[in-house]
């Protein structure tokens, strides 16, 4: 059975909501449905992330979806934004539920704020906490310098530099900028600008690093069929994948015998070409996850985009820009938009096979999404049939 996107909805991107984390929930969720042109008790399905704070039965209850007949949840961070899709692809195709609604809602900026890392937060049994413990004690212990490390080593092997990594954010804030909904509307930056902002962890300015949000998304994911007879363009699920790689780690497999790629966003490159019987050339826009601009080269080459470590000249040659081949982030990314675990992306995909982006290139049928990396992640490749 096939499916679709019908429905997506936020509420405003913010540095403080002002309200709990379940009301940032329910408003995205009844966005959503109100957006798929359908009511709250035609909801029989939900999916989110494990660090999802608000539960399944409180937005029920709260916004009168009623009874439940599926609902599930995705671990490893922002590498479950994509997956929350394909489990909803997955209790539909298997006649589980018939329509899902997907969300993620936070206060990350006026609540807990992941930069820290591992920090500043108490001491737990945990397996990921003993694995972090190995490397908190030598001043790894924010998610910037983990990635920091694999940043270094991919430049020592393909001769990047801060400039190559600066540009992603360039892209990012240029297309934030013509977006009324980013955080960073009106406030595109140079590449002059990021290089000369303060140092977090080199290699990594700080504009290297996605920015801290309030906020909710939500998706409304139905059958084909079903799809057709609502009030907007559905944007079919053509592939929908999750992936861990071997010796993988939570953005700290330093173990592998190379850490210059990402292996686990290649195994979900394979799935999604596979499924879709498409291939990186017939990609008319992707929307990859930006948490930190070094991992998005390695996104690029594991994806077949590029070469391994071409990215660096892709990138400069435009690509990435409106009228490239392969037009980026156009709602701004995490970088200019909002951090919404990825959640947000998969939305502007959703408007890019519509046609409503506003940052719309031309003749858009088909969008790959990424979800975090550094983690066990996830994938989609959407289109318009």
């Amino acid at each position: 059975m096939r499916t679709a996107i019908a429905g997506i909805g936020a509420t405003e991107f913010s540095k403080a909501s002002g309200r709990s984390e379940l009301t940032l929930a329910c408003e995205a969720v009844l966005a959503a449905i109100a957006d798929a042109g359908l009511r709250p008790s035609d909801v029989d399905g939900m999916v989110t992330f494990t660090a999802e704070s608000s539960s399944e039965i409180h937005i029920a209850r709260d916004t009168g979806i009623g009874e439940l007949i599926f609902f599930s949840r995705v671990p490893h961070g922002g590498g479950a934004a994509c997956g929350t899709i394909a489990h909803a692809v997955a209790a539909i195709t298997a006649g589980l539920a018939s329509v899902v609604v997907c969300w993620r809602a936070f206060n990350e900026r006026s609540g807990e704020r992941y930069g820290l890392g591992t920090a500043d937060r108490p001491v737990h049994t945990s397996a990921d906490r003993a694995a972090y413990s190995w490397l908190t004690p030598f001043g790894l212990s924010t998610p910037a310098q983990w990635v920091a490390m694999f940043a270094r080593r991919y430049m020592y092997e393909y001769g990047a530099t801060s400039e190559d990594f600066g540009r992603v954010a360039v892209v990012d804030r240029k297309h934030a900028a013509n977006n009324p909904n980013a955080w960073f509307h009106g406030r595109p930056i140079t590449l002059a600008d990021h290089q000369a902002s303060r140092w977090i962890a080199e290699p990594l300015h700080l504009l290297d690093c996605c920015q801290e949000t309030d906020g909710g998304q939500a998706i409304v994911v139905v059958s084909a069929e079903r799809a057709r007879d609502l009030p907007h363009k559905p944007a079919y699920v053509l592939g929908a994948a999750q992936g861990s790689g071997a010796d993988q780690h939570m953005m700290t497999s330093y173990y592998r015998p190379s850490i210059t790629g990402i292996p686990e966003i290649g195994l979900v490159g394979d799935q999604l070409w596979a499924q879709s019987g498409l291939r990186p050339a017939d990609m008319q826009a992707a929307i990859l996850y930006d948490h930190f601009t070094p991992f998005v080269l390695p996104q690029l080459e594991e994806l077949g985009f590029c070469e391994r470590g071409e990215a660096r000249h892709f990138i400069a040659d435009g690509h990435l820009e409106l009228g490239g081949q392969l037009p980026m982030n156009t709602h701004g990314g995490q970088l200019g938009e909002a951090y919404l675990h990825g959640m947000n992306g998969i939305a502007e995909a959703v408007r890019l096979v519509r046609g409503t982006s506003v940052n719309q290139p031309d003749s858009v049928t088909n969008v790959v999404v990424t979800a975090g990396t550094g983690v066990p992640t996830s994938g989609l490749v959407l289109g318009a049939g």
